[in-house]
């Protein structure tokens, strides 16, 4: 599967998520009242990840401000997020888990890593959907790197 770019519409998804520190469902398709951050992550435990993460919380007053949420995505199982969430948390937006079947998720978007470092997880990788589900910016980023918070910031201004 090839990488998703900007102006395509976001594959529709339905997982089982951590909000707040409980247990829910996220369904991509009932999410048209703001634009959603997919922020992508490889897997818990990683340092990068934690980074990445523990940011959005900070910011997230900003994201929300322009009329955005963040909905973190990892192949890591909803168990192995609570306790990892536990550990670096509490986030108030989503952690989904793209676990079972391992990685569909990832694959609809093009960012389910085959081989090499982290394979069979995910790319770090973000994805800006606007209300309609359509794509307003489609990056990946190297897998030691967290994405740039104000990066994405400005292109829920724009």
């Amino acid at each position: 599967m090839t990488l998703l770019q900007t102006g395509e519409m976001a594959p529709d998804f339905d997982l089982p998520a951590l909000i707040g520190g409980v247990k829910k469902r996220f369904h991509l398709g009932e999410r048209r009242d703001q634009s959603l951050v997919l922020a992508f992550y490889p897997l818990n435990w990683d340092p990068v990840s934690a980074e990445q993460m523990v940011a959005y919380q900070v910011e997230r007053e900003k994201f929300l401000a322009r009329n955005a949420e963040v909905v973190g995505i990892s192949v890591d199982s909803i168990m192995n997020t609570t306790a990892w969430e536990r550990d670096i948390g509490p986030f108030d937006y989503p952690l989904c888990s793209d676990f079972w079947p391992h990685g569909e998720v990832s694959q609809k978007y093009g960012v389910f890593r085959e081989k090499g470092p982290f394979a069979g997880a995910s790319d770090r990788a973000i994805f800006v959907i606007d209300k309609t589900g359509r794509i307003e910016l489609s990056k990946v980023y190297p897998v030691t790197q967290a994405p740039d918070v104000q990066e994405i910031l400005n292109t829920l201004r724009a």
